[in-house]
């Protein structure tokens, strides 16, 4: 009997031993109540508690992210649009996660949901689609003070996706086809002004230079007979045949002078 009894209170010794030993990790810190009271957070690495007496709750001081449900908001320029978002954060203080507010993770959650929903309801169509930047930044700051009284650090909020309606789709992908062509015709127009002014250019050059238009005429009927055309007709500019009939008559009539001899 009494071997029995030797044997029960070995193993109660067991048992005590082994649930008072804590082993923490590295990115873990374990809060630890005595009766009650806060004592501290202790971690990493293996200590002992008082079975009974003491009580431990582990707290993950890793970067944790978590997706804010989709949530229906309406924009600033009374658009319906379907958000949702993608928050990190991480614990800075545990002991603050544990005695400050009741489950920490759920509580930044409705936070975030709460804030996000705030946050660009105040915002335009354009400015969520074209400036999220400079909304995931007001979002970071405006959680991460709702949340540091709790020990929590929010170092990012991400908007992931934002969903409009189909009419609104629509409308929109009619804004960028009009916009493309319009830039279409803008850089086309562009193109024509500067090779109208390389052509005038050109001509200005041929009309100084003696002879110069005559030689582009010769080269233009040289690319023409290149080709597999069978007629070729060509104008002739007036002010050639004026400019040729002149010196010919200039030639005829310094022929037809008689030569002045001198006695």
């Amino acid at each position: 009997m009494a071997y029995e009894w030797l044997i029960g209170i070995v193993f109660f010794a067991i048992l005590v031993l082994a649930s008072s030993i804590k082993i923490v990790r590295e990115y873990e810190r374990g809060v630890i109540f005595r009766l009650g009271r806060l004592v501290g957070a202790r971690g990493p690495g293996l200590f002992l508690i008082i079975p009974l007496f003491e009580v431990m709750v582990k707290i993950d001081l890793r970067v944790s992210v978590f997706d804010v449900t989709p949530q229906e908001v309406i924009t600033k320029d009374n658009v319906t649009a379907k958000v949702n978002a993608v928050v990190y954060y991480r614990v800075l203080d545990p002991e603050k996660a544990v005695t400050e507010v009741e489950q920490y993770q759920y509580a930044t959650a409705q936070i975030a949901l709460t804030t996000i929903r705030g946050v660009i309801g105040q915002a335009e169509l354009d400015e969520l689609l074209s400036e999220r930047d400079k909304l995931n930044k007001r979002l970071q700051v405006i959680i991460d003070e709702a949340t540091d009284p709790w020990g929590i650090k929010v170092s990012a909020v991400e908007i992931k996706d934002v969903e409009l309606p189909k009419e609104m789709q629509r409308a929109m992908a009619a804004q960028a086809e009009a916009e493309r062509n319009r830039r279409a015709r803008v850089i086309s127009a562009d193109a024509e002004f500067q090779a109208a002014k390389k052509v005038a250019e050109a001509a200005n050059v041929l009309q100084k230079e003696e002879g110069g238009m005559f030689i582009r005429m010769l080269q233009t009927i040289k690319e023409a007979t290149e080709e597999k055309a069978t007629t070729v007709v060509i104008p002739f500019p007036v002010e050639m045949l004026e400019t040729l009939g002149y010196r010919s008559e200039r030639k005829s009539k310094s022929k037809e002078e008689p030569v002045e001899t001198t006695k």
